[in-house]
């Protein structure tokens, strides 16, 4: 079966928006452990705005218990701060993901060329520690290629383009898949595991959960946007059984 590893980042966006300590992304963690998750991701951005570098370090002391069973993936950007994160840390994954000056979001795989200077010493020093490296990529060959010959263990495939395909009806979503199964099927045979993120939901899931040779998603806005629904009523009848009771 295809692992699941919940980004927990829009926990940490939510508690940073007001300061405080609420909600802990460690209860987070916590919870999807429970649920039976099988790996946890976390993307400490330079800038700060979600996960912090304290909290990679509280849910790795957090998932020590449960090795090996569920995994740390930190990802990030190979900049000097989130190296020694790593080496410090040692997660069970690091998943190497270029990032654009002012981006909300990831908005595309790493290309070859003056992007990867310096990535494969990079890639190096990781698998060193034991390490598994992941490349963040479009499903395209010249990138999936460069991130075998860079040493990478495995490719994430950068998935937003297939959610908006599938938006747009069967058709696309299918032409948008068969994008993705070659790029996953020239993966293996370069002796790569396959990972997938971006925009994937219990929707869009149902399709690309079919991907020939999928390790594992890693998956976190569509499942934190869920879940604030699912569990608010629960918690507003919580709320009004207080208030009754004065």
């Amino acid at each position: 079966m295809t692992c699941l590893s919940v980004n927990v980042n829009k926990v940490a966006t939510i508690r940073n928006s007001r300061g405080g300590s609420a909600p802990r992304v460690t209860d987070a963690v916590a919870v999807c452990v429970a649920a039976g998750v099988n790996g946890i991701t976390v993307h400490p951005r330079a800038d700060r705005r979600h996960i912090t570098p304290d909290d990679v370090r509280a849910v790795k002391k957090m998932l020590a218990a449960h090795k090996p069973h569920v995994e740390l993936n930190i990802e990030g950007d190979p900049r000097p701060d989130l190296i020694a994160l790593v080496e410090e840390v040692v997660p069970d994954q690091c998943t190497l993901v270029p990032v654009a000056p002012g981006e909300v979001t990831s908005q595309a795989g790493w290309q070859p060329g003056l992007q990867t200077t310096g990535v494969e010493a990079v890639v190096s020093r990781f698998k060193a520690r034991g390490i598994r490296v992941s490349m963040f990529v479009d499903p395209q060959e010249q990138p999936i290629r460069w991130a075998a010959s860079a040493g990478a263990n495995r490719i994430e495939l950068y998935t937003e383009p297939f959610a908006r395909a599938y938006e747009r009806g069967v058709e696309a979503a299918r032409q948008s898949f068969a994008i993705y199964a070659d790029a996953s099927r020239l993966a293996h045979s370069l002796g790569l595991g396959v990972n997938a993120g971006h925009d994937l939901d219990l929707d869009n899931l149902t399709i690309f959960r079919q991907l020939p040779h999928l390790d594992e998603v890693s998956i976190g806005h569509a499942i934190v946007s869920r879940a604030i629904f699912e569990g608010l009523e629960t918690v507003v009848r919580e709320y009004l059984a207080v208030l009754a009771a004065a």
